[in-house]
């Protein structure tokens, strides 16, 4: 670890790069048509209550 007392400045500059390097391709997704596509699409139903074993109404503990 006699390196990194040495080059951690170096590990610091590379670091911030990919952090704003990430920030820039995050900021140009263009996120509002893959909104709009989704609307256009139908969720999928749930038909598979059989395996559903939560109670209908759970037991309220009350003192």
């Amino acid at each position: 670890m006699e390196w990194f007392k040495d080059y951690w400045w170096i590990i610091l500059i590379i670091l911030i790069g990919i952090f704003i390097n990430t920030i820039k391709a995050l900021n140009k997704l263009n996120y509002k048509s893959y909104l709009e596509k989704k609307k256009g699409i139908k969720p999928i139903p749930y038909n598979d209550d059989e395996d559903d074993d939560w109670p209908a109404n759970p037991p309220h503990n009350h003192p």
